[in-house]
């Protein structure tokens, strides 16, 4: 399991990167992430809709609630162009984090 202060700072770029894949609701970001980290990375709702709120709120995303076949309601999230330029940065900050450290432990047995 990974660190929770490294789980919230990758939490942006993660669901910006989930969303430019297309659309998507909140259990299924949760599964997608779950996925791609091969299950090393296990968020709950309680940690992903006040991410996904607060990317509202930024106007980084944009949402729309749909009336599923079961009656029930689902919201579903999608990345809008502010959005998209945040993700293009968010690529180019986490590059340059994920660079020194590959610089620092190549050659390492750490």
């Amino acid at each position: 399991m990974l660190n929770k202060e490294l789980v919230a700072a990758s939490s942006t770029p993660l669901i910006l990167s989930i969303l430019a894949e297309g659309e998507s609701y909140g259990y299924e970001i949760i599964q997608r992430i779950s996925e791609l980290s091969e299950e090393e990375i296990s968020w709950s709702e309680g940690m992903l809709y006040p991410v996904l709120h607060r990317l509202e709120k930024e106007e980084l995303v944009t949402s729309e609630w749909r009336l599923m076949d079961s009656g029930r309601k689902r919201k579903y999230y999608r990345l809008n162009k502010k959005g998209v330029s945040a993700l293009q940065e968010e690529k180019h900050q986490w590059g340059i984090v994920n660079n020194t450290l590959n610089r620092l432990w190549k050659g390492s047995y750490a």
